[in-house]
């Protein structure tokens, strides 16, 4: 899908902020109510339900790699993304425990969501307070009022990104209601790429970048959370399980919305308005997935992700970067994007 090479592994560089990031913000949950901080910390990974140690994944760390590497590629000291990471290691924690309360998910990387093991109101109350966390973890860093500013305004589009995602979902598949490309497009940079790119700007504005660098950084980000949730949709419905974790076909079981329906359903053949109807019936997502090859949904979208990925590449050609720290940046984006398609 993309022939990016770079000398750093994105495991190393994931592996290395991480151990920058970890000890604070572990320190930032400590500060919390011990049981809204054990609620915390089972969804991080670090403990079971009743605080027992536990060393559960906590996910791939991109969102705070992204803000170390924004600091370093201004030519500061990784340490001077922490504040950063920590802050957006929170919100997307945050995030996380109130889509799966939406979303209904009872299941989240092999283990019981928050909810489902302590309860929708307890689970509510947790990601209250680690967004409340994340700003306070943002005020006392240097430039405060630039960084609050650039989370709050990662946070309203990532609520405009959520709101339209939530509201696909009764729209229908066809006439002049039905969700368009584009339309998805907005809600994936908003939902996805917004706190990406507010990591890695977030990170930029703490180590003393000028303004064009933040903005660039930030920009990247954004394609890449595009890029990032394209492939995700067609891993959704093409991917291994092996290799994934998910079920073979599970958003089109749950007639999800996805681009590359979005895309076939757009696409001036006869297979489009078959697949439409079928989409509407109770047809077996096998035959769904199929009609989407043929009517050029696969290909579409991951021509959409290239584009976002060649976006992410101009981005940061467009300012100067301290050279290893951009390429970690390239390295993530070839780890992200990559995904055994």
């Amino acid at each position: 899908m993309t022939t990016l090479t770079s000398a750093i592994a994105a495991p190393q560089v994931l592996d290395r902020c991480r151990g920058l990031v970890q000890p604070a913000l572990r320190e930032a949950v400590g500060r919390l109510h011990p049981w809204v901080g054990e609620m915390a910390a089972y969804s991080f990974g670090w403990c079971e339900v009743g605080g027992a140690p536990a060393d559960a994944s906590g996910g791939k760390g991109v969102r705070q790699a992204l803000a170390v590497l924004g600091a370093e590629a201004a030519g500061a000291p990784g340490r001077a993304g922490v504040s950063a990471a920590v802050a957006v290691e929170l919100v997307h924690a945050f995030s996380l425990l109130h889509d799966d309360i939406m979303d209904g998910d009872s299941a989240r990387r092999r283990r019981p969501t928050v909810w489902k093991a302590y309860g929708t109101g307890p689970a509510v109350l947790a990601g209250d307070a680690l967004f409340a966390l994340a700003v306070e973890t943002l005020t006392a860093a240097p430039a405060g009022p630039e960084a609050v500013r650039l989370l709050s305004t990662a946070l309203a589009d990532l609520v405009r990104g959520q709101a339209d995602d939530l509201l696909f979902a009764a729209r229908p598949w066809t006439g002049p209601e039905r969700v368009r490309p584009a339309e998805y497009r907005t809600m994936a940079e908003h939902k996805t790429g917004a706190l990406l790119g507010c990591a890695a700007a977030l990170g930029a504005s703490l180590g003393g970048a000028p303004p064009a660098t933040v903005a660039a950084l930030g920009l990247a980000g954004r394609h890449l959370g595009v890029a990032f949730q394209v492939v995700d949709d067609v891993l959704g419905i093409w991917g291994d399980p092996l290799v994934t974790g998910k079920p073979v076909h599970g958003d089109l079981r749950e007639r999800k919305k996805t681009l590359p329906v979005l895309l076939a359903l757009d696409s001036p053949t006869p297979t489009a308005a078959r697949l439409a109807r079928l989409l509407e019936a109770d047809a077996e997502p096998e035959v769904l997935a199929a009609l989407m090859g043929e009517a050029g949904g696969r290909t579409a979208a991951l021509a959409e992700a290239r584009r976002n990925i060649a976006a992410v590449e101009a981005a940061l050609a467009g300012v100067p970067l301290e050279a290893g720290a951009a390429d970690g940046l390239r390295s993530l984006l070839h780890y992200l994007v990559r995904r055994d398609l």
